[in-house]
């Protein structure tokens, strides 16, 4: 009792960048200054391993493995969860997301006694709509919560099929082996929701054919409405809901006319793969790390050094990238602390999942023991307080 009120205390008095700290075992990861990482894991197809390292001065990405059961009956399906959330305006969105949208997807896995893409689906539309009800609460007394937002990259291994499922700019790319060559090529599962990207330009411009400021181009980058660069995401109330894009919302996200439907969605692009022999393993990262690697760099690194610590060693390949641009010693990059590091590069998680042949095809039904990390090292009970903010911090954009 004493050791977890001790604990609560910690948890809302030290500084949010120590509030977590490890031991040497690998159990939960392990912090070195602003970089979590856990080398090395076991899920319920492979092996797996964790990085985050953290640039704001809150952590605005969240990140989740969960393996073993994917349903609330312990009859299974069985498999591995894995969740990126990227978040813009403030981390409030992204640990929303971290907290409900697994367990949502647990529950329509139940109803519907199987995985598939309408379970998926559904789990990000429930989550929408908890975070829209939480706007809905909080906006009398944290009115700024209605522009905080998170992109939503999820992967789901179940009975040798891999689901993909993105809303934002986040990305999964896939080793695969050349079996005549022996190289391995990278190959993007996801697709992404930026403004920079010309198809989503058009995507918005057909859905809002009266709005010739759907997209705008502003110091050389497009954004929707001139705000926000990806086009879907959860939350950012402000440009689905009218009725939040209005006082007391700072000006700089008040829109000048009132808007009739939805500007930004939620609904996820959604892909299937078989899972074949010569796939080897799946990278899933926040856009931090694509600013810096291209996919095949990416790949390279995770093929070219022994699995533990692939996760890591990404971050680290990113931050030399990052380091060199702006022609600094990537060890004085290093010393930078959070906030001003936003800087130089942007929070940036990576968790790759490496696919064993053997247990990846064998049946969904084998029960196995559950397993469940977050980034950064957090575990909290589900439904328990959120960590402590300070006013100033609650809602920061």
């Amino acid at each position: 009792m004493l050791s977890g009120l001790m604990n609560f205390l910690r948890a809302c008095l030290w500084p949010r960048s120590d509030r977590y700290v490890h031991s040497n075992s690998d159990t939960n990861g392990r912090q070195d200054g602003l970089l979590w990482y856990k080398d090395h894991g076991q899920h319920v197809n492979g092996e797996f391993s964790m990085a985050v390292v953290q640039a704001n001065n809150l952590l605005e990405d969240q990140s989740q493995l969960e393996s073993g059961s994917l349903s609330t009956h312990e009859s299974g399906p069985f498999g591995t969860f894995v969740g990126v959330y990227d978040g813009h305006g403030g981390p409030e969105t992204a640990r929303f997301i971290n907290d409900h949208l697994f367990q949502h997807l647990k529950r329509f896995t139940s109803e519907q006694q199987s995985m598939s893409v309408d379970v998926i689906r559904k789990a990000y539309q429930a989550t929408e709509e908890g975070f829209l009800s939480l706007v809905t609460k909080q906006w009398p007394m944290n009115p700024q919560i209605a522009a905080v937002g998170s992109c939503c990259l999820v992967g789901v291994i179940c009975g040798g099929i891999l689901y993909i499922a993105n809303l934002g700019d986040s990305r999964a790319v896939l080793g695969r082996v050349v079996k005549a060559t022996g190289e391995v090529l990278s190959i993007q599962l996801s697709a992404e929701h930026n403004a920079c990207i010309e198809s989503v330009r058009q995507e918005l411009h057909s859905m809002h054919p009266d709005d010739s400021q759907i997209v705008v181009l502003k110091h050389n980058v497009w954004r929707v409405k001139g705000l926000i660069q990806v086009s879907r995401s959860i939350g950012d109330v402000y440009l689905k809901k009218a009725e939040f894009n209005r006082e007391p919302l700072y000006a700089k996200f008040r829109l000048r006319e009132p808007f009739r439907k939805p500007i930004l969605s939620a609904d996820p692009s959604i892909s299937v793969h078989q899972l074949q022999p010569h796939d080897q393993f799946v990278i899933f990262a926040s856009d931090g790390l694509w600013e810096h690697l291209s996919n095949q760099e990416a790949v390279d690194i995770v093929q070219g050094h022994p699995r533990t610590g692939s996760a890591r060693r990404l971050v680290k390949a990113a931050l030399q990238e990052a380091a060199k641009k702006r022609e600094m010693r990537y060890s004085d990059l290093k010393k930078i602390d959070r906030g001003v590091r936003r800087h130089f590069h942007d929070d940036i998680t990576v968790i790759v999942v490496f696919l064993d042949t053997n247990l990846v095809s064998r049946a969904s039904s084998v029960k196995c023991s559950n397993i469940s990390v977050r980034g950064g090292g957090v575990s909290l009970p589900p439904n328990t307080l959120a960590p402590c903010t300070t006013p100033t911090e609650a809602g920061s954009t």
